[in-house]
């Protein structure tokens, strides 16, 4: 077997790992009929159609070919940390971490240290537009998850509240 698209090879490989897990996580829940769908049934066969999504895409890069192979280029380090880490903050700010004495944020601090940390991913930072930005997905937030929705997880700062 020859690959002749390694993007696409290796994209269909993702698919059908991450698809795969899903599925296997998914058996653990009562899954249920097409009738009456258990709280597994979704995952599963969210996970099953990833699955043959990815072997599909697999399939094609074995048959198709492409210009040069079409190579991975290199790894965006810098991305992936930003992302990653604007991720991580966002979690930490929102809860906190008592074990370590850092207290929950909220919502509206975290939403506005995710926009920035993720905003260094990219090759220009405008702190302008940066903030505009997280203003409108902060109050987007709130207005979606805290008004609309009525979910129950701290807004401000626990110092602020008390």
């Amino acid at each position: 077997m020859k690959i002749k698209s390694h993007k696409d090879f290796f994209a269909g490989l993702m698919f059908l790992a991450v698809g795969g897990g899903f599925a296997w996580g998914a058996t653990t829940y009562s899954v249920g009929t097409g009738a009456r769908m258990g709280p597994g049934y979704f995952p599963l066969m969210l996970g099953v159609l990833l699955a043959i999504i990815g072997a599909v895409i697999m399939f094609k890069a074995t048959v198709v070919e492409t210009v040069d192979g079409d190579p991975i280029g290199k790894w965006a380090w810098k991305q992936i940390v930003f992302i990653i880490g604007a991720n991580l903050l966002f979690g930490v700010l929102l809860a906190g971490l008592p074990s370590f004495g850092i207290p929950a944020m909220g919502l509206i601090v975290a939403i506005y240290g995710l926009t920035f940390v993720a905003s260094l991913a990219g090759s220009q930072f405008n702190f302008k537009e940066v903030f505009v930005l997280a203003t409108i997905l902060a109050a987007g937030s709130y207005g979606a998850f805290v008004w609309a929705l009525n979910l129950q997880f701290p807004v401000w700062p626990s110092f602020i509240v008390g």
